[in-house]
C-alpha cells in the first residue's frame, strides 16, 4: 500500500479511536454525573433506548477494527467499515426519530450529524478503492 494511503488509514484509525472514546465516555456515565449534564441533555439520553448505544458501540467498534484492517491492508477492510456505516446511520435516523434532537441541536446538530456520515462513508469507499487497486490482501 502506497504511503499516501497509509497515512489515511492512519487517519482513519485515529477518527475511529476518537469515536471509541466517545462511546465509553458515554456509557461510563454515572447517574451523579448524568445529573450535572444540561436539561436538553437529560431529556435527550432518556428518551433513547439502551439499543441506540448498542448500535454506537457496534459502529466505533466495527470502525476501530476495520480501520486496524486497512492499515494492516487486510481485506475484511471494507466489509468492517460498511458495517460500521451501516450502524452509524441506523444510530442517527434512531436518534432523530427517537428522541427531541432536532429541538435541542437544530440545524447545526443536522449538519455535524451529516458531516459525521460523510467521513464514515469515505473512509469506506476508501477502502472499497484500495481493494479494487489490489492493496489489500
Amino acid at each position: 500500500m502506497p504511503l499516501g494511503a497509509r497515512v489515511i488509514a492512519l487517519t482513519a484509525l485515529l477518527w475511529n479511536l476518537f469515536g471509541l472514546l466517545v462511546f465509553v465516555l458515554r456509557i461510563a456515565v454515572t447517574p451523579e454525573q448524568a445529573a450535572l449534564l444540561p436539561p436538553e441533555q437529560q431529556v435527550l439520553d432518556a428518551a433513547l433506548p439502551a439499543w441506540v448505544d448498542g448500535v454506537f458501540g457496534l459502529a466505533v467498534i466495527a470502525g476501530t477494527a476495520g480501520s486496524i484492517a486497512l492499515l494492516i491492508a487486510r481485506r475484511w477492510a471494507p466489509p468492517m467499515l460498511l458495517v460500521s456505516l451501516l450502524a452509524a446511520v441506523v444510530q442517527t435516523l434512531a436518534s432523530y426519530a427517537l428522541a427531541p434532537v432536532w429541538a435541542v441541536s437544530g440545524m447545526a446538530g443536522l449538519v455535524m450529524s451529516a458531516v459525521l456520515l460523510l467521513m464514515i462513508f469515505a473512509i469506506w469507499a476508501f477502502a472499497r478503492t484500495a481493494a479494487r487497486r489490489g492493496w489489500l490482501r
